[in-house]
């Protein structure tokens, strides 16, 4: 059961609730803060479930990262709704999150997706290069052609181009795990999750933003959390 626990609120519309292992939206903070919060932090949590946030109709930006939220989610209509970032969670089903988000926050503009297994990069899985990531990219601006930054890099014209032409085409398959045939009698056992990032569990000064930089993510302690391949040392 989450505790009850102060939120941290600045201005009075934007309200951080982080790092409190919480596995459900405490009801308080929408009786509290729902009417008038702008921006919500939820970040660092164990949310399973966003089944609170129906009470905040006025909100425009929302950051759930490191959470545990999978292909369930879902999410109340929220037509203000500019920024979503839900970045190291347990999302795999792309298409039926972008579905979903179309159908729920038609003025989305900024989405971040990075560590989920929705969003194939090697930062997840060392067997996804630059045209996995790239096809995905071209698959989501299909689905929410109105997007201005997606993960971290800024929409350009040329993909907006792109994704309207062969976007419709360009899911990325979920990759098979098993290699090799296993043995009779043998089950299979998917490869176990690679959290991103790794880091200390203090999350007080986390921010939720998008980077300039490729398969950069800022999450908390932003500069103690960047991936840099081999190919950029």
């Amino acid at each position: 059961m989450a505790q009850r626990e102060s939120p941290v609120v600045l201005n009075g519309t934007q309200i951080s609730y982080i790092g409190h292992d919480s596995t459900d939206m405490p009801h308080f903070l929408g009786e509290a803060y729902g009417k008038f919060a702008r921006r919500l932090d939820l970040s660092f949590n164990q949310l399973r479930s966003l089944a609170g946030l129906k009470m905040f109709t006025e909100l425009e930006e929302l950051i759930v990262d490191n959470n545990l939220l999978g292909n369930d989610l879902q999410l109340p209509r929220l037509p203000k709704l500019h920024t979503l970032t839900l970045n190291k969670n347990q999302l795999t089903d792309i298409e039926a999150l972008l579905e979903h988000l179309a159908d729920v926050t038609p003025s989305l503009e900024y989405l971040s997706l990075l560590g989920n297994e929705a969003c194939p990069n090697q930062l997840v899985s060392l067997d996804k290069d630059d045209d996995d990531y790239q096809r995905y990219r071209y698959f989501v601006l299909h689905k929410l052609p109105q997007l201005k930054f997606l993960d971290s890099r800024k929409v350009t014209k040329k993909e907006l181009m792109e994704a309207q032409a062969r976007g419709a085409f360009m899911k990325v398959v979920k990759p098979k795990l098993e290699a090799l045939p296993n043995e009779a009698g043998l089950e299979n056992h998917p490869l176990p999750y690679t959290p991103l990032p790794r880091g200390s569990r203090d999350a007080r000064n986390h921010k939720g933003v998008f980077a300039k930089c490729r398969y950069i993510y800022y999450g908390k302690h932003s500069e103690g959390n960047r991936f840099i391949r081999n190919d950029q040392l």
